[in-house]
């Protein structure tokens, strides 16, 4: 990994920065261990936790196809055995992802910290040491916001997983049962919810599902605004005490200040997206199932 090559260049002066170097080592280390973690680990041990598990991506959405069409012809709104297995795959699925995102955003902000400390205390270090130094702080950064980003997006899956897996179904389905009831479930979308008591009781769990699956970033993205909001304020704070002669420093806390500002624009734009699709699900849900989404 870009980090661990970046970081051992850092190491034999890491005491000339106040950090110690096994700090680097220790946090470097976790990072790259969490990352095919985050991608290999997920389908076992949610098999594990579940009833059972699927072999790869696509036995799951064969499995889910197919049971998607015996929960729609049941008429049922308790799923159908075979979907409530698929679902509860799922949920530990995402569960599980969210666990290890979630860890390594907090392994990637310690190692961003000590990093961005690094860079500012780096006025010994040459050039090339200086460059290595930031361009793992950046690396750092941008993975953790990946990591942040992958955190919400699995407690929407873990929170409303049937909405999380209708994007696994083959929506372009030209014949066969998955078309018919593709078909219908446009159908009756369509007419939601003027349709009275004509509306599946399937209809109306995947709106709400649907309705849940956004309201999760309405909810959240506006708490990682107030986050972000308040780190850039911080940052701006701390350029206005920095020194004017300490220009490395004032460019680091001026760099976040602006970055993490822009960042809480756009959580605030996401939030309102979500709410407005949370509060009126099927329009979107139908948009969803046609292509238009």
């Amino acid at each position: 990994m870009a980090i661990t090559s970046r970081l051992t260049s850092t190491q034999g002066k890491s005491r000339s920065t106040g950090v110690p170097g096994h700090a680097f080592v220790a946090l470097a280390a976790l990072s790259v261990a969490l990352v095919p973690a985050f991608v290999f680990a997920p389908g076992p041990l949610a098999s594990s936790m579940s009833d059972g598990g699927f072999g790869d991506q696509r036995h799951l959405i064969g499995s889910f196809s197919e049971s998607f069409v015996g929960y729609w012809s049941s008429g049922d709104r308790n799923f159908s055995p075979g979907l409530e297995r698929v679902v509860d795959y799922w949920v530990h699925y995402h569960v599980v992802k969210a666990v290890i995102a979630a860890t390594l955003l907090a392994v990637l902000t310690a190692f961003g910290v000590l990093l961005w400390k690094a860079f500012v205390r780096a006025g010994g270090f040459g050039a090339a040491r200086r460059a290595a130094i930031a361009s793992a702080g950046a690396a750092a950064t941008a993975l953790g916001l990946i990591s942040l980003a992958a955190v919400m997006a699995n407690i929407q899956g873990a929170i409303a997983p049937l909405s999380s897996l209708l994007s696994m179904l083959p929506m372009h389905s030209s014949r066969g049962a998955l078309a018919d009831t593709l078909g219908q479930v446009r159908r009756h979308l369509a007419d939601y919810p003027n349709a009275g008591n004509r509306t599946p009781p399937a209809v109306e769990v995947m709106v709400g599902d649907f309705s849940r699956y956004h309201l999760v970033i309405a909810v959240a993205a506006p708490m990682v605004a107030v986050v972000l909001i308040g780190l850039s304020v911080v940052s701006w704070r701390r350029f206005a005490r920095t020194e004017a002669s300490d220009r490395r420093a004032r460019r680091i806390f001026r760099s976040f200040g602006l970055l993490w500002a822009l960042l809480s624009l756009t959580f605030i734009v996401l939030a309102v997206a979500n709410v407005s699709t949370a509060a009126d699900p099927a329009p979107a849900l139908l948009a969803f199932f046609t292509g238009g989404w």
